[in-house]
């Protein structure tokens, strides 16, 4: 992801990311195409410097809620989770995916890495769900992703208190896979696919056989985020205030940013 405005899950965004993925479906899907050819690992990180992605579209969510705008607010939110459930099976293709997160993984950035097969981190990013903080939670897989690493109880209390977590904190926890020193992110996935070489089938099979056994489909993602959009309709105007205020404060952030590269 190469952003240059604020870092979050825009239609622009989410134009791109589809792209890439209709481009690894179709050249990479297990019909055996390109054989020759093979893909072994996903990788989705971003460019922006100490952020991997900061949610949702603050300020559109703002605007849909004003005018009282449910069908926006699920064509949204039903486009993010179709590129989540997306991210979560691979594409169709016989790999495995990661998460590179360098930075902050916030919101709906957070959600987003949760769906891959594996979740990198370095040491400095910091991951979270703050959305209670305006009356709202996470509706675009953090509820089913993350509760495939933490079980019921604790993902409802990771929701629920909000809290932003260092990546080794998450490390800790199971959340976070692999744990990789500050900017040693992509060696650590180059050094871990040279090590595991000899197991990718298996691990790929055993990635596999966790989908199977504790999936998550298209159907569970679309239902709840249905429940997300009626819920942010149910949003006061000081909660709605809160949300710009953070969207303002994204913008500044990602400007400060940008000038310091």
């Amino acid at each position: 992801m190469n952003q240059k405005s604020r870092p979050s899950y825009t239609y622009e965004l989410g134009d791109e990311i589809q792209t890439v993925q209709d481009w690894i479906h179709t050249n990479y899907a297990l019909s055996g195409t390109n054989s020759a050819d093979p893909l072994r690992y996903f990788v989705c990180g971003s460019r922006t410097p100490g952020i991997y992605n900061l949610g949702g579209d603050l300020k559109h969510f703002a605007d849909c809620i004003r005018r009282r705008d449910l069908g926006a607010l699920k064509k949204y939110a039903r486009t993010c989770v179709h590129m989540q459930h997306a991210n979560s099976v691979g594409y169709g293709a016989p790999i495995i995916t990661m998460a590179l997160v360098q930075g902050d993984a916030l919101g709906g950035g957070f959600e987003h890495a949760l769906a891959f097969d594996i979740l990198i981190a370095e040491k400095s990013a910091r991951l979270g769900l703050p959305e209670v903080l305006f009356n709202l939670f996470p509706g675009m897989g953090a509820y089913s992703f993350l509760r495939q690493r933490l079980g019921r109880r604790d993902t409802e209390r990771f929701i629920l208190e909000g809290k932003i977590f260092t990546a080794s904190e998450l490390y800790d926890m199971g959340v976070v896979d692999i744990l990789a020193e500050d900017g040693e992110g992509e060696a650590a996935i180059v050094k871990y696919a040279k090590e595991h070489r000899g197991r990718f089938h298996a691990e790929r099979a055993v990635y596999r056989a966790r989908h199977i056994l504790d999936p998550v489909t298209l159907e569970e993602l679309l239902e709840i985020t249905d429940i997300w959009a009626e819920t942010a309709l149910l949003l006061q105007e000081a909660d709605v205030r809160k949300m710009e205020r953070l969207a303002g404060a994204q913008e500044r952030r990602i400007q400060r940013s940008l000038r310091a590269v």
